[in-house]
């Protein structure tokens, strides 16, 4: 403890300080701050300079506000700053899987592919279609196309029974888009031209020709056929003709059809602007 002598030249300083400043003035420390009522000042250093109180304050007070600021994101910093670390490990971690995952479907689609063609270089049907039928796909649209080509070499080695059975499994398959299905009765039906009943197969390809079924026009063709084996060459034409009126019909079935009205003794009556 100071003796009194310097305790009263430091109240005495204080005094003349606090008459300097005015009443309430506060000595906060080594940092020579005075705080004057709702005003701070540095002392000594600014003793003297009486105008300067209000841009004091906002120094000081910016200063307080900044630290706080700090404060307060290094609390919030530590607090949750784990989930945000979190989040950089799964989105990091999902890109990561997501890759692999393509990455393993590309090799399979490539080994698919490898399998098919090794398969397809056999020179009989008969051998083509064995070593096809080994072959596993992964996905059930790559079964169903696998399915068209082992039917498809079937049907070239005097296998259509099983190749008719096959192509029907895929038609029945709920898994798969309408189609693929589609196109699995139509050639079901195609392969059963002379054992399947002629009533039994127009009543499938009618079906097929429904309003807003993809083969419909195909199915149109192979019912004028049925009328022409059924000696109804006027009802073939007719069909034949409104097939080529389509908006839809491609350029090869425009052909194809005209060659058949021709020779039925008919006028095809082209439509402009078919498609290719």
């Amino acid at each position: 403890m100071p003796n009194r002598p310097v305790q009263n030249t430091i109240l005495a300083e204080i005094a003349q300080v606090q008459g300097n400043y005015g009443f309430g003035t506060t000595w906060l420390g080594k940092a020579g701050r005075l705080i004057e009522g709702n005003s701070a000042r540095s002392w000594p250093q600014e003793a003297g300079y009486r105008g300067q109180g209000m841009s004091d304050t906002d120094t000081f007070i910016d200063e307080v506000t900044e630290e706080v600021r700090r404060d307060h994101l290094f609390a919030l910093m530590k607090r949750y700053g784990w989930i945000a670390v979190v989040a950089i490990i799964l989105i990091v971690g999902g890109a990561s899987y997501n890759e692999y995952r393509k990455a393993v479907a590309r090799a399979v689609a490539e080994q698919l592919g490898d399998d098919i063609i090794s398969a397809l270089a056999v020179n009989d049907a008969a051998g083509r279609a064995e070593s096809l039928s080994k072959i596993t796909a992964e996905t059930p649209r790559g079964a169903a196309v696998l399915q068209f080509m082992v039917s498809a070499a079937q049907a070239n080695s005097d296998q259509v029974p099983q190749a008719v059975a096959g192509l029907n499994a895929v038609a029945r398959n709920g898994d798969l888009p309408e189609i693929y299905r589609q196109i699995a009765s139509f050639k079901a039906l195609t392969l059963q031209g002379e054992t399947l009943p002629e009533p039994e197969r127009r009543l499938q390809f009618e079906a097929l020709a429904q309003a807003g079924k993809p083969l419909r026009l195909l199915a149109e063709e192979q019912l004028a056929l049925i009328d022409i084996s059924e000696g109804q060459a006027e009802p073939a034409i007719a069909r034949l003709q409104a097939i080529l009126q389509d908006a839809e019909v491609s350029a090869d079935l425009q052909r194809r059809v005209s060659q058949v009205i021709v020779a039925l003794g008919g006028v095809p009556n082209v439509r402009s602007g078919i498609q290719g």
